[in-house]
């Protein structure tokens, strides 16, 4: 299992220099990952662009992973993020996760002007990802679909990372589909309430995700399961559930930066695993 932190970009986080102490910090007491949210904020909240803030870290520490989590690739253009997280993949020596989601705020779409129709939103997603793939080769590629359309494009540099820079894709269960699209890359973040019911995802939710994944894969690589916890309780509390969803099949314990969190020292990696 290892470990990450997934910290706001907005309020009292919306400066690059607080989120950048933040991850040197995190990084000197064993974190295995730093990830910002993306996320627009409208009306009074302050929020600055989590890229531009990745950069940032990327810059002040060296060992762990770092990302966007998770960009709704369908509000963006494809081509503009491929090339950023490139940047910051040979920024950061190799250390870039790529995370994306349909999206789950209405008024990031609606008031820009974007569709939010669940169907446009999923085939936008699935098209912007491959788009986002065949940027990465540094090939010549061409690309017809439904909402995208690239002419014999080359894109370099290529990613640092090989065969590519690892894609996470967000998925709720119990619905099938963001899973299918998930196993076709390399990981899944998934959200971290049951999408029918609005409980926590039990241990055997995430066993049975795992399972389901497995099955879905065509090669034999592995997939990457992140597990979303809140920031709110205590080394102690949280032992016994990193040894539960680690046995379940999940890859990375994610704690979720709400509000005002416990420090940092109070729950380390080292003191949440078992040796």
């Amino acid at each position: 299992m290892r470990f990450g932190l997934d910290i706001p970009i907005s309020g009292k986080y919306a400066d690059p220099h607080v989120l950048a102490d933040i991850a040197v910090q995190a990084e000197a007491l064993g974190w295995d990952g730093v990830f910002v949210q993306d996320v627009l904020p409208l009306d009074d909240e302050p929020a600055i662009d989590p890229w531009l803030a990745l950069a940032a870290i990327a810059m002040r520490t060296e060992r762990v992973k770092i990302g966007a989590f998770l960009s709704p690739l369908v509000r963006r253009r494809p081509w503009q993020i491929a090339k950023q997280a490139v940047t910051l993949d040979l920024l950061s020596a190799g250390r870039v996760v790529f995370g994306a989601a349909l999206g789950a705020n209405e008024d990031e779409f609606r008031r820009f002007g974007e569709a939010w129709d669940p169907r446009i939103r999923a085939q936008k997603l699935d098209e912007a990802l491959t788009v986002v793939a065949g940027m990465w080769t540094g090939e010549p590629f061409s690309f017809a679909g439904r909402h995208y359309s690239i002419d014999r494009v080359t894109s370099l540099p290529r990613p640092l990372q090989r065969p590519r820079i690892p894609v996470w894709v967000a998925a709720g269960w119990p619905h099938r589909r963001p899973l299918r699209r998930a196993a076709q890359w390399d990981g899944v973040y998934l959200m971290d309430t049951h999408q029918r019911t609005g409980e926590r995802l039990s241990i055997n939710d995430v066993a049975a995700i795992s399972q389901y994944l497995i099955d879905l894969r065509t090669h034999p690589s592995t997939i990457d399961v992140a597990v979303v916890v809140d920031r709110t309780t205590t080394a102690a509390d949280n032992r016994a559930k990193v040894d539960a969803y680690s046995s379940a099949g999940a890859t990375w314990w994610i704690e979720g930066w709400h509000g005002q969190p416990p420090p940092l020292g109070s729950d380390r990696p080292e003191r949440l695993a078992r040796a």
